[in-house]
């Protein structure tokens, strides 16, 4: 069984647990002026606020709300701990995005999903003062669409078995891919339900739906093969991904998440004694086509800082259809050992290495302790992301 986490409006949840005043409020987290939301509190919900609404529309549906201006490194630190209280049940969790995530608990048989997800949520209730909703099934489609459908606070089972009958009766935006416009399309042509999805001839789908149509099927239908996929594993490659809140057409954002993500990544590298060379980004377009790029480099590396001036390079070289971007990802492989440190700091570049070393065994201590530090890189990174 798999069990689907989807944290609660999860930025805005931060922020009410790290200020109590806000507890309560209807409050946001996003642009003051020109920007827009991010995330809502449920309480601003309840007054017509949703993301990715303009922050000026969203003052004038709700006068009393409370906007404030994001933090991406606090959230990173909090995402840290909430996945890492699953490692109490499994050793195969699998984030997805930032605040959301998928845990397979078919190598724990001890222990019934139901329990370990109480359980879960539980301790993120109380250790980090938020609420997350938690989805259980026998794969990941119908578990996250199972954790998102009584949110906020929920924990929803779907035994094995009852896949179709939890499933038809649902409106077809539930099916993952479904957004707003596409959503509007098939319930233009009568594909309101789930049921109408999986019943329907494929070649009518495609015409609605396009290449997506049979992947979109098989969800409808309750199924998914998709693996968990592990970064805990003796891994051939590091990866990570996000899934953007809202649509990004910024570079300078998708390139602060991908910083972000190289921090992340290479502290598992140092972690497991290895270094890498190749260096991948992926990125999915609205349409849910992906694209990626990668390059190798000459020498095997442990450290982000000879990562950072690469990705805008690897960046340019794979979106170059510019539209709207749902995600996006980064991936280090062509995995080694790191290369004998017998340099020594007599000139300046190597002295440079040696103080890029030292800073990053620092920095994977804090990391290890889960102190609030991040660089200033990262940091610049989550401002950039949230500016109006």
């Amino acid at each position: 069984m798999i069990i689907h986490l989807d944290a609660d409006a999860f930025f805005a949840s931060v922020e009410q647990a790290e200020n109590p005043a806000l507890r309560g409020k209807a409050m946001a987290v996003g642009g003051e002026r020109r920007g827009i939301i991010a995330s809502a509190s449920y309480e601003a919900r309840k007054c017509g606020v949703y993301t990715p609404m303009p922050s000026a529309k969203a003052r004038k549906v709700c006068p009393h709300l409370i906007i404030v201006h994001g933090d991406f490194s606090k959230y990173r630190r909090y995402s840290r701990r909430m996945f890492s209280f699953a490692e109490e049940f499994t050793p195969y969790i699998e984030r997805s995005s930032i605040d959301e995530g998928y845990f397979d608990l078919s190598s724990n048989p001890r222990i019934e999903p139901r329990v370990a997800a109480a359980r879960l949520q539980q301790r993120i209730a109380e250790e980090l003062k938020i609420t997350v909703s938690l989805g259980i099934a026998a794969n990941k489609v119908v578990a996250q669409i199972a954790s998102k459908l009584r949110k906020p606070n929920a924990l929803v089972e779907v035994p094995r078995g009852t896949e179709r009958e939890f499933l038809d009766p649902l409106g077809s935006q539930w099916l993952p891919g479904v957004g707003p416009k596409l959503g509007a399309k098939m319930r233009a042509v009568g594909l309101c339900f789930v049921h109408q999805v999986a019943n329907a001839p494929l070649d009518f789908l495609a015409q609605v739906v396009g290449s997506y149509a049979p992947r979109l099927q098989q969800f409808a239908r309750g199924i998914d093969d998709r693996p968990v996929i592990s970064d805990r594993e003796d891994a051939k490659s590091y990866g990570a991904q996000e899934t953007f809140g809202e649509n990004v057409t910024d570079s300078t954002a998708v390139l602060a998440t991908l910083h972000g993500m190289a921090d992340e990544l290479m502290s598992k590298v140092r972690r497991d004694g290895k270094a890498i060379r190749t260096i991948t980004i992926r990125l999915r377009y609205t349409d849910m086509s992906d694209v990626s790029h990668g390059l190798t480099l000459g020498a095997a590396t442990d450290l982000e800082t000879d990562v950072y001036p690469l990705l805008p390079r690897l960046l340019r070289e794979v979106w170059k259809r510019r539209g709207s971007l749902r995600l996006a990802g980064l991936r280090f492989s062509n995995i080694g050992e790191p290369a004998l440190q017998t340099e020594l700091a007599l000139d300046e570049h190597a002295a440079r290495r040696a103080r890029q070393r030292a800073a990053a065994r620092l920095l994977d201590e804090f990391r290890a302790r889960s102190l609030p530090v991040t660089r200033g890189n990262a940091l610049q990174g989550g401002e950039a992301r949230h500016q109006p």
